[in-house]
């Protein structure tokens, strides 16, 4: 009887840890779309569809390539593909990139000085 006890005491402890880690290993996804613009990696990592290294990629590319235009954009990374960029779409969105700024002050300087070599309009 104390065996049968522990057997089923046992068994009633390994279903609560495997429910309890299919908990904590789901992800819930955002209340309202992600701007993949400004969004950080940790942020994007919790969308359904991406893991650690496809949200560092997102970042890494839009710190290099500049803002993303449109949602289909993603399809230029690494492990992004079509279907699983339909999984995403839910989840994120794009907000309209502002003015650029010039990138160097030098740049600056060039157009201002172009533009007074050819005097008054």
């Amino acid at each position: 009887m104390k065996l049968r006890l522990r057997a089923c005491s046992l068994l009633l402890l390994c279903c609560a840890l495997l429910v309890a880690r299919a908990a904590i290993g789901k992800k819930i996804p955002p209340s309202a779309p992600l701007d993949l613009n400004t969004a950080t990696a940790a942020q994007l990592a919790q969308v359904p569809g991406i893991g650690a290294a496809t949200a560092r990629a997102i970042v890494q590319f839009r710190e290099k390539s500049g803002p993303f235009e449109r949602v289909e954009d993603l399809l230029a990374i690494r492990g992004v593909s079509a279907r699983k960029l339909e999984q995403i779409r839910p989840y994120v969105s794009v907000s309209k990139p502002g003015p650029r700024k010039p990138s160097s002050s030098r740049g600056s300087e060039i157009l201002n000085a172009a533009i007074e070599s050819n005097g008054p309009a």
